[in-house]
């Protein structure tokens, strides 16, 4: 953001919203750019094979590592559900690689 208010002439201290300033460069909000990115990731592990090195990787856990206090970390696998529901669209549109 630091970034595209230098490229408008704006500062913090103008006080204009970030959401202003990316409406008016044209880009797009980083979450859902993470969100898309995530998604493609995903994608690309579903097509690969189940004996695949990235597919055991990402998608099986260790169940012996003692876990810390408080809450539990947000793990890659819950962060692409969530991006999926909050998104509407099904596991099988992953492997289709042109959707």
């Amino acid at each position: 953001m630091r970034m595209l208010r230098w490229y408008c002439g704006h500062t913090r201290r103008d006080r204009v919203r970030n959401e202003v300033i990316r409406d008016r460069v044209g880009v797009a909000p980083i979450e859902e750019k993470l969100t898309q990115h995530r998604l493609r990731w995903f994608g690309h592990v579903q097509r690969r094979t189940p004996e695949a090195p990235v597919r055991n990787g990402v998608l099986e856990r260790v169940d012996n590592v003692k876990k810390g206090r408080g809450r539990p970390k947000l793990t890659w696998d819950e962060s692409v559900k969530r991006d999926i529901k909050d998104w509407n669209i099904s596991k099988e549109i992953a492997l289709n690689r042109s959707a």
